[in-house]
C-alpha cells in the first residue's frame, strides 16, 4: 500500500479546524490545513475595513469562552504572542433613565448593583460559578455520561428553560434587562426553551474569566493557534477553496470545519440517503447585520458604566429585547434592534491611531436579509450616547449575505453554524451517537454546527479530532 501525502487534512482555518489540526498534530500525525481565503481564522479575522490604521474585527470581537475553554488553557499561546486584555467591567447595559446594568468580574459586585434582585442573581448563577470547573467537560462537549450528573442536572434544569422564565424571577427592569442582553446572544427567541443557557454560561464564565479581547485584534488568537501549530510540524495552505473530496491530497481521514450545507456540496455523494436527509433538514437561524466606525473619540455614553465596558448591551428592557428577538426571528427588521456592541480600543490603544476610536456592532436579522440596518443600528447607539453620530469618521458594513460571502460557514448571516434551539441542540448536525462522525468512512466535521456549538473555544475541532483519532488510527486521548 503506498503511502498516504497525509495522516489528516482539515478544510477550514477557523477556531475548530485549528484544534482539530492541532490536537491531531500533537498525537503525532503529519496534518494539513486548507484554507479558501488568502489569510487563516474563519471567524478571527481583523482588517482595516474603514480607515488606515483602524484596525477592525471582521466578526468576533470579545472572547468570554476563549478564557473558559479547557482545550486553549492547556495550550502555550502566550508564547506564540496572544496577550488577552480585560476592561473594568465585563460589560455594561445602559438604560433609558441613565442608569445601566453591569457585569463584574465579581459577582458579588454585580449582584449589589442590582438591589433588591442581587439575591434572585445569586441564586441563579452563583451554583454555576461554584460548578462550572467540574461541569466544563460536560457542557462543551457532545452527549454522554457526565463525570458529575447532579452538578450538570442542576444546571441543565435551568438552562433549558426559556430565558423568558427566568426573567420572572427578577422584580427589577435593571435586572431584567441584564439577563435579556445575555439570552440574546442565543440568537433566538426568548420564549425559545434552552434560550437560558447561554445568557447562565456567559454570566458565569464572566465571573470566572472576564470577557476578554485579544490585543491588537480577534486576529492574533488565529495567529498564535496557527503559530503553535506550524511548531508541531504542521502545515497549512491558503488560497485553497475545496468544491469536491478530489481535490485533496491523499490522506487517511478528512475533518471539515464547514457546516452541513457545504459538507453536502463537498462530499454528500459519499453519504448514506439518511444521513444526507438529516443533513438536508438542518436548520440555520437569524442572521446578523454588522456595523464597523472609524471614531474620531470614544462613544459619549450617558451611564458612566459603559465607559468601563468593552461589550456594551443595547436595548433597555427585557420587554423591548425580546419582542425584537421575536420579530427578528420571525422575518421582520426591528426598528430598535437590540445592539451588541464592543468597544476595543478604549481599551487596546493597537486599534487606532492615538486619539482616535473605533467600535464594532451588530444586530439579529432575518437569515440572508439585505435590508440596511445602519440607521436603526446609529440610532439606537445615539439613544444611550447623545452624540456618537458627531463622531464617526468613516464606517464599513456587511449585511448577511455581504457576512456569508465572507465566510461561507455564516449561511445567511447565521454566526453560530445553526440554530442551537431544543431541537438542535442535542441532534446538531444530525442524530448520531457522535456528532462529528458522518456515515462516510474517514470523513467528519469538526465545526460549530457540531455541540457545542458556536463560539471561539475550539472544543468542537477537539472533540471531532478525539473522535477521529480513536476510529483511524486506534489512539485514545
Amino acid at each position: 500500500m503506498s503511502k498516504k501525502d497525509f495522516d489528516a487534512i482539515v478544510v477550514g482555518s477557523g477556531p475548530n479546524g485549528l484544534s482539530a489540526a492541532i490536537t491531531l498534530q500533537k498525537a503525532g500525525l503529519s496534518v494539513l490545513i486548507v484554507e479558501a481565503k488568502s489569510t487563516i481564522g474563519g471567524g478571527m479575522r481583523t482588517a482595516e475595513l474603514t480607515l488606515s490604521g483602524f484596525k477592525h474585527d471582521v466578526c468576533s470581537a470579545i472572547h468570554p469562552m476563549a478564557m473558559g475553554s479547557p482545550f486553549f488553557a492547556d495550550l502555550p499561546l502566550q508564547e506564540h504572542g496572544l496577550e488577552f486584555v480585560h476592561a473594568p467591567l465585563a460589560a455594561a447595559h445602559p438604560f433609558d433613565n441613565g442608569n445601566a446594568a453591569i457585569l463584574s468580574r465579581s459577582i458579588k459586585e454585580t449582584a449589589k448593583s442590582l438591589g433588591k434582585d442581587g439575591k434572585a442573581y445569586l441564586d441563579l448563577i452563583q451554583p454555576l460559578v461554584e460548578s462550572w470547573p467540574k461541569i466544563v467537560d460536560d457542557t462543551l462537549g457532545p452527549l454522554g455520561i457526565p463525570k458529575h450528573p447532579l452538578l450538570l442536572a442542576q444546571f441543565g434544569l435551568k438552562a433549558m428553560q426559556p430565558a423568558s422564565w427566568i426573567a420572572k424571577n427578577f422584580e427589577t427592569e435593571k435586572a431584567k434587562g441584564l439577563w435579556a442582553g445575555m439570552t440574546a446572544h442565543s440568537i433566538q427567541p426568548l420564549t425559545n426553551y434552552s434560550s437560558a443557557a447561554i445568557g447562565m454560561v456567559l454570566s458565569a464564565v464572566g465571573h470566572l474569566y472576564g470577557w476578554p479581547i485579544p490585543k491588537g485584534g480577534s486576529q492574533s488568537i488565529a495567529d498564535a493557534l496557527a503559530s503553535y501549530f506550524i511548531s508541531l510540524g504542521g502545515k497549512i495552505e491558503t488560497n485553497f477553496l475545496v468544491k469536491s473530496l478530489n481535490q485533496l491530497p491523499s490522506s487517511d481521514t478528512v475533518l471539515f470545519d464547514v457546516t452541513p450545507k457545504q459538507l453536502l456540496q463537498i462530499a454528500g455523494d459519499k453519504f448514506s440517503p439518511l444521513y444526507k436527509w438529516q443533513l438536508e433538514r438542518y436548520r440555520y437561524g437569524m442572521g446578523v447585520f454588522k456595523v464597523d466606525w472609524a471614531l474620531d473619540g470614544p462613544i459619549p455614553f450617558t451611564a458612566p458604566e459603559c465607559n468601563k465596558a468593552a461589550t456594551v448591551h443595547l436595548g433597555n428592557t427585557f420587554k423591548e429585547i425580546a419582542d425584537g428577538e421575536q420579530l427578528a426571528s420571525s422575518g421582520g427588521h426591528p426598528e430598535k434592534p437590540f445592539v451588541l456592541l464592543a468597544q476595543q480600543s478604549l481599551f487596546d490603544a493597537t486599534r487606532a491611531p492615538e486619539g482616535k476610536h473605533t467600535a464594532w456592532a451588530y444586530c439579529h436579522v432575518p437569515n440572508g436579509s439585505r435590508v440596511d440596518m445602519t440607521l436603526a443600528i446609529e440610532n439606537q447607539v445615539e439613544r444611550f450616547a447623545p452624540g456618537f453620530k458627531d463622531q464617526i469618521l468613516a464606517k464599513n458594513t456587511m449585511n448577511s449575505s455581504q457576512i456569508e460571502a465572507y465566510n461561507p460557514n455564516y449561511i445567511g448571516g447565521d454566526i453560530n453554524g445553526g440554530i442551537i434551539d431544543i431541537g438542535q441542540l442535542f441532534t446538531r448536525p444530525a442524530l448520531r451517537l457522535s456528532p462529528y462522525r458522518t456515515s462516510a468512512k474517514g470523513i467528519y466535521i469538526c465545526s460549530s454546527s457540531t455541540p457545542p456549538g458556536g463560539g471561539v473555544h475550539g472544543m468542537c475541532g477537539y472533540h471531532a479530532a478525539k473522535t477521529a483519532l480513536n476510529d483511524v488510527f486506534k489512539i485514545k486521548l
